[in-house]
């Protein structure tokens, strides 16, 4: 049986109650069943799972005790930060959730010049609400106790400008240079630029260049945006990250 894991947005130590969130309460008592006795893991994003029982149950709420602390080592040496145009609707979750199964410590979701996602002021704020949920979601089945970063959505020059990353590559189909050319550190910090449905234009490409952002290519077939950054840090994981 899969282990039950559950993300909580709060304090947690061991020896102590918490009251269960409305949404932990839907999914481990109502979806999953569990009851009075029932155990499971908590995580909130510090790294560690704790175990924990349920110890109260009401209509709507719920408490569990906190048992034990245990430290999760399940994070990928090879620190990747997906720079990816924001892509449409159900793409982008699954972009974020495969990413956060493959070990990215970072995501920064871009606008380029093709971008057709507008997000502006609140919807700003629920669009981030949601994808730290799909984050969340794919760090309770895959077995992360870190949350990936996720920034706010900004534009691609200033992405580029304050990006701090060792090696910082582009996926461009029409680069020379292919993963199995460059020599990366297994601790070295890595960006990777991935272009919404559209592509990078000229004018990002030319930008990203002046960044000295090295092109990559991935082999001979051109890739869509929610596969594109995928096989690229699945290659990563193969070659220089925990894969090896």
């Amino acid at each position: 049986m899969r282990a039950i894991r559950h993300y909580i947005d709060a304090p947690l130590a061991v020896g102590t109650r918490v009251v269960l969130p409305e949404s932990a309460v839907a999914h481990l008592v109502r979806v999953l069943r569990l009851g009075i006795g029932d155990r499971f893991s908590l995580f909130n994003g510090d790294g560690c799972d704790y175990q924990a029982q349920l110890v109260s149950l009401g209509k709507k709420s719920a408490e569990a005790e906190l048992s034990e602390r245990l430290e999760i080592a399940t994070e990928s040496p090879l620190r990747i930060t997906l720079a990816q145009g924001i892509a449409r609707g159900e793409k982008m979750d699954l972009i974020l959730q495969k990413a956060t199964e493959l070990g990215v410590s970072c995501i920064a979701p871009v606008v380029t010049e093709r971008t057709e996602v507008k997000l502006d002021g609140e919807r700003v704020e629920k669009k981030m609400q949601h994808w730290r949920g799909v984050l969340a979601s794919a760090c309770e089945q895959c077995g992360r106790a870190r949350l990936p970063q996720i920034l706010e959505p900004q534009s691609l020059a200033h992405f580029a400008a304050g990006d701090g990353s060792r090696r910082r590559f582009v996926l461009d189909p029409d680069a020379g240079q292919t993963l199995a050319a460059v020599a990366i550190a297994m601790e070295d910090s890595v960006s990777l630029l991935v272009g919404p449905e559209g592509g990078l234009s000229e004018r990002d490409l030319a930008a990203v260049r002046a960044a000295r952002y090295e092109g990559l290519k991935l082999g001979p077939r051109i890739l869509r945006t929610e596969t594109a950054g995928l096989a690229a840090i699945a290659a990563l994981n193969a070659l220089y990250g925990d894969w090896r």
